[in-house]
């Protein structure tokens, strides 16, 4: 598995791509001031590491259980990954939004389907690309 440290660094690199994507965007295509959005994606930010970090523990573990191996992953389960990720994340981050945005419930959850569609495409890329970039150890070939 890997370690603490490793799940910190990958959380964190995985949030600050991510905003650096959605403030610019959001602001652009719902017209509204990108400090207003940034400061709703920081929010949003901070709850999905706290659950990427609780989530990915979880993830390994249940995988343990079923005995199945961590690594390498295949892109299904990592679809699968991704998307569970982001059900959990939905529920959360919908009142938010819905307070933030002053949105309707229907508004904010288009909102978060749009979000719902795009990070696990992101997601399953962010993950095939800090693999490579940062191997688990013991899988390290010369």
């Amino acid at each position: 598995m890997r370690t603490h440290k490793d799940r910190l660094r990958h959380t964190i690199l995985f949030e600050c791509i991510l905003l650096s994507i959605c403030i610019p965007f959001l602001s652009w295509v719902l017209h509204q001031p990108a400090g207003h959005i940034g400061a709703l994606s920081v929010m949003l930010s901070l709850a999905a590491m706290g659950w990427n970090y609780v989530y990915n523990l979880l993830f390994d573990h249940g995988l343990i259980r079923l005995g199945k191996p961590l690594y390498p992953r295949s892109l299904p389960l990592r679809i699968i990954h991704a998307c569970l990720f982001e059900l959990g994340l939905l529920i959360v981050t919908i009142p938010g939004v819905m307070y933030w945005m002053n949105y309707t419930l229907l508004q904010a959850f288009a909102l978060d389907l749009a979000f719902v569609l795009m990070v696990p495409v992101y997601t399953v890329i962010f993950n095939g690309c800090y693999d490579k970039i940062f191997p688990v150890p013991a899988l390290q070939t010369n």
